[in-house]
């Protein structure tokens, strides 16, 4: 699954991050890359290590990659974090965070990897939120995400908000490398973005040649500002899937 929880504040406006826990739980999702997590942050989050309690909340291991990392308000409290998270169910073997392309003013952004092993197979898992109002710059986030891609020697899934939809520069060039799992599997539009009235598809799940989508879909929610997607995926040799059940949405 990849899913933009906006810190955990919902289409209504409503922090809740029981409600996104709850999400996750009932997509039956086995990994999750998640973006726009707090740690530490501010009081919009009430100062609440996110990708900590999502983990415990779900009894899964997990990862946090800062992009945005401040110092406390207050000396002796945790460092202010923002960033990208992975929550997995099998245990995460090694992880990392490289910090991507940034120009001028715009926010750092980062792409988080975790490596887990599913059903004895390695497969190195990674998420990642490019940025919104520059394409230029979301192409030079894309080909450093293509670098370290490439150099992947394990089977291969990217999960995101990547903030550009489907037949931009930016998508046409990651899928390059990787298959969309939306075009694979997916019915209708599959739009994300916004939540309460989606128009746009902005968050994608994308895998290497080697893997297989089964099925793919956009899950209903009032947790966030954007609609997570879900894809159950197989491996060579397996095509029962490993990933969702999931609840789609009209959109």
């Amino acid at each position: 699954m990849s899913y933009n929880i906006h810190h955990g504040e919902g289409a209504d406006g409503r922090l809740d991050l029981g409600r996104i826990a709850a999400e996750i739980r009932d997509s039956g999702a086995d990994i999750v890359g998640l973006q726009e997590v707090d740690r530490h942050w501010s009081e919009r989050s009430d100062l609440a290590d996110q990708a900590a309690e999502l983990a415990r909340e779900l009894n899964m291991h997990v990862v946090y990659g800062p992009n945005l990392d401040l110092d406390p308000l207050d000396p002796g409290e945790p460092r202010r974090q923002y960033g990208n998270a992975i929550l997995s169910d099998a245990r995460i073997r090694e992880w990392r965070n490289t910090l991507l392309p940034r120009t001028g003013d715009f926010e750092q952004r980062g792409l988080l990897e975790a490596l887990v092993t599913v059903r004895r197979v390695p497969v190195r898992v990674f998420t990642t939120h490019l940025q919104h109002n520059s394409q230029p710059e979301r192409m030079a986030q894309i080909a450093a995400i293509r670098e370290v891609i490439g150099t992947c020697h394990e089977f291969v899934v990217l999960t995101g908000d990547l903030n550009a939809r489907p037949g931009t520069p930016e998508i046409d060039a990651i899928t390059e490398d990787l298959i969309d799992a939306w075009t694979e599997a997916g019915v209708g539009p599959g739009y994300t973005y916004p939540a309460g009235n989606p128009h746009a598809r902005f968050d994608y799940v994308l895998h290497g040649i080697d893997v297989m989508t089964c099925t793919a879909a956009v899950l209903s929610t009032d947790g966030s500002d954007h609609l997570p997607v879900a894809a159950d995926l197989a491996l060579p040799g397996d095509r029962t899937g490993a990933g969702t059940s999931a609840r789609p949405s009209d959109g």
